[in-house]
């Protein structure tokens, strides 16, 4: 059955829940149905448009891959990614969420920030968007921080980000996502906001885990995130899968008599 934002809420504490980025209608239908959410990540500018950071993707972009994600996955819970830049105020926050709820079936968005985004966040949620907030290590924050950093290493940090999802949810965020904390930072959160916290390199203590697919499942071989578990060799499957069809190719064997008309 398909989440709702009550459904969600009640899961604090009583069950893990589970996130999955997706892109595209393949694989948003392979995952369908598997999973609480699939967030349409703007990771996709580097997985997918293979960039090296999630800055210059824009509105349309998201708006074109939330749509295909949602015609595939039709029973599962979809998030929206607002790009950099696109809800710099309360103004244009709410064009730009409302522009995506107009043009996709997305069931709710969301955005980086804590204390500092809280009026712009609870501006969308008095106006019927749903919203995720993001904290701790925020990707759109990696010019201005000089990098991807960890978060929650002391404990006027640790009380900065309880601030910062204390705020959020305030404001009317339904679901936290915190990136890039220390787990004992990520416990500290979970434990003081009454709704779900959704870890990504943040320990076991949230209240459930999401992942990029082609982090997860092999795909991407730059790198590997020391949080991620690969769960799939994926470019070696496709890999051996490609080179087996060109020998099959260059000795004859494809198309078969079966496989012609």
């Amino acid at each position: 059955m398909k989440q709702t934002v009550t459904s969600i809420q009640k899961a604090k504490g009583t069950r893990k829940l589970t996130m999955i980025t997706a892109y595209d209608a393949l694989f948003g239908k392979l995952f369908d149905e598997q999973v609480d959410f699939i967030l349409v990540g703007d990771s996709l500018n580097m997985s997918f448009s293979g960039n090296k950071d999630t800055l210059s993707i824009g509105l349309p972009e998201m708006i074109y891959h939330t749509n295909a994600v949602c015609n595939g996955a039709k029973n599962t819970f979809v998030i929206c990614d607002m790009p950099f830049g696109t809800y710099v105020d309360k103004k244009t926050a709410f064009k730009n969420a409302r522009k995506v709820y107009r043009k996709t079936n997305a069931d709710a968005i969301k955005i980086e920030g804590g204390k500092s985004k809280a009026k712009i966040i609870k501006h969308l949620t008095s106006n019927s968007i749903a919203v995720v907030g993001h904290i701790g290590l925020m990707p759109q924050n990696v010019k201005a921080e000089g990098g991807y950093k960890i978060k929650g290493k002391d404990k006027q940090n640790i009380k900065s980000l309880i601030k910062d999802a204390i705020a959020v949810e305030k404001a009317g965020a339904f679901l936290l996502v915190v990136e890039g904390v220390k787990s004992e930072a990520a416990e500290a959160i979970t434990d003081a906001v009454s709704i779900p916290v959704i870890g990504i390199g943040a320990g076991v203590d949230t209240d459930g885990q999401v992942l990029v697919w082609s982090d997860m499942f092999g795909f991407f071989e730059e790198f590997k995130p020391k949080f991620v578990r690969q769960y799939l060799d994926g470019a070696k499957i496709i890999k051996d899968g490609l080179k087996q069809y060109v020998e099959d190719v260059e000795n004859k064997k494809f198309p078969s008599e079966d496989e012609i008309y």
